[in-house]
């Protein structure tokens, strides 16, 4: 295991959000952004955290735990049941019995710590793994650190930013990201610094 993944263990991943309330039994709709979609049941506990911030840690979350309930986190949700519903899937929450207690966490995104997810396969990493990772391109110029990855449906883009700006690089190999060292941090793209 790299530093990098050691250092990303106990960081939270967003594997899903709850859209909305299925039937009276306080089911929820959830998108899943897992693949196979239906694997996130397989990750708990799920944490529970509305979109407006942003989790770090399960501690952090957890501190935010005596604070408005709904409107903030709900830590340590196990025993989540699920199945597929058309595009997404329906889930039953422990300790969400009706249609009210549904709607008060739509919204809410879920997460599950890092060290939950099974170890990538060989040349393989997950999204978190390359953030905070130095960005340098082939002349050696540095052009500073992962921040996020995010989809563009044509192909996932790197955000990189240092003290001046924000640099969103293309993710496709071996045209633009042309080698990563998880061992020195550091991630070597051809491209332009001034671009």
């Amino acid at each position: 295991m790299s530093s990098s993944e050691t250092a990303n263990q106990g960081r939270l991943i967003l594997l899903g959000r709850v859209l909305g309330a299925l039937g009276l039994k306080g089911d929820v709709k959830i998108e899943s952004f897992t693949d196979p979609r239906h694997a996130i049941f397989r990750y708990q506990p799920w944490t529970l955290k509305r979109n407006e911030r942003s989790p770090n840690t399960l501690a952090q979350v957890q501190a935010d735990f005596s604070t408005d309930l709904m409107q903030y986190a709900v830590a340590s949700l196990q025993g989540v049941k699920g199945r597929e519903q058309g595009k997404h899937l329906a889930a039953r929450l422990p300790g969400v019995s009706d249609r009210n207690a549904a709607e008060a966490v739509v919204g809410l995104d879920i997460y599950v710590e890092r060290s939950q997810l099974p170890p990538p396969a060989e040349g393989e990493f997950y999204w978190i793994d390359l953030e905070g990772l130095r960005v340098v391109n082939l002349e050696g110029a540095d052009l500073g650190t992962v921040s996020h990855l995010f989809g563009t449906g044509a192909n996932d883009v790197i955000a990189v930013r240092d003290d001046s700006r924000e640099r969103l690089i293309p993710f496709v190999r071996p045209q633009f990201v042309t080698d990563i060292d998880f061992e020195q941090g550091l991630i070597t793209v051809d491209w332009d610094p001034e671009f």
